[in-house]
């Protein structure tokens, strides 16, 4: 069965001077000349993205596109047009955002979160009206899981969040250190299934485990830094936050730790990475 919108294994039916031509119950599938890889021929098998071009014909191409149906993506506006948006998602013919399909009018240049999914005509569009897309919590996820999380609004809440690609949760505002931006992935953990299906999500699961990765993003910083980081217990909670995404209880704990493994040095500018313990730090 053809998937339009996605990635299909095909085998080649013949090659002819516009480029290898695929069958299926759908129809003739070209893919151009010049995408034909070097030594393919009848018979050969390909894994190719299938999409409906400009004139309505189906077409494959080997290259592969930032999103595909189903997907969510963070896409930038190419040109605004009187029949929609067309964003670059990386394919020569660019993606429709109809009129009709955003929230807001959009700009050239603006970056718009859309949803990519097969439009009635059969063509691939996209669209910037997500909550339709958010289906009911299941039984996939429980709590304690750890998620996937990508950011689609912020409100007074909290983060709306898309997890897993498919239901919808909330970070509260009291479990961010920094407010995260529109279309940023991050990794979290379900911390309450409501009644209603709705989910509470928090990006620290607790105890031992949220003190071994503030370590590990204390060290990676840095490492990233040249062993060197100008922060101290006397920094701002926000120089912290913007540097490491830490509160300043946690940046504090992991110091501590570190300092007491004799892994660090306390300055008065800032923490320093022993010379002698980078090489079994890092």
């Amino acid at each position: 069965m053809l998937h339009v919108g996605t990635y299909n294994t095909l085998a080649i039916d013949r090659i002819t001077a516009s480029g290898a031509i695929f069958t299926s119950d759908e129809g003739d599938i070209l893919l151009p000349l010049r995408l034909v890889p070097e030594g393919a021929r009848a018979g050969s098998v390909l894994n190719v993205f299938v999409y409906v071009d400009s004139d309505g014909r189906l077409t494959a191409t080997t290259k592969r596109p930032r999103a595909v149906v189903g997907d969510f993506a963070l896409l930038k506006v190419k040109e605004a047009t009187t029949v929609g948006s067309f964003l670059d998602w990386g394919l020569e013919k660019d993606l429709l955002l109809p009129f009709g399909e955003q929230m807001e009018p959009v700009r050239r240049g603006d970056q718009v979160l859309v949803r990519i999914f097969l439009h009635s005509s059969g063509r691939i569009a996209a669209s910037a009206k997500l909550d339709k897309f958010i289906v009911p919590v299941d039984d996939s996820i429980s709590a304690g899981a750890e998620v996937d999380l990508l950011v689609y609004a912020c409100t007074d809440l909290g983060a709306k969040v898309i997890i897993n690609n498919s239901f919808g949760g909330l970070i509260f505002h009291t479990e961010l250190v920094v407010k995260p931006s529109c279309g940023e992935h991050l990794r979290g953990y379900v911390k309450k299934i409501r009644d209603d299906g709705k989910v509470d999500v928090t990006l620290r699961k607790g105890g031992m485990l949220d003190t071994a990765q503030d370590r590990e993003v204390l060290l990676s910083a840095l490492a990233a830094h040249n062993g060197f980081i100008p922060l101290t217990d006397k920094s701002a909670p926000d120089a912290i936050a913007l540097m490491l995404r830490l509160s300043k209880k946690s940046f504090k704990k992991a110091v501590g730790g570190l300092y007491k493994e004799g892994t660090v040095t306390i300055t008065p500018d800032g923490i320093r990475l022993r010379t002698d313990q980078t090489r079994d730090s890092l």
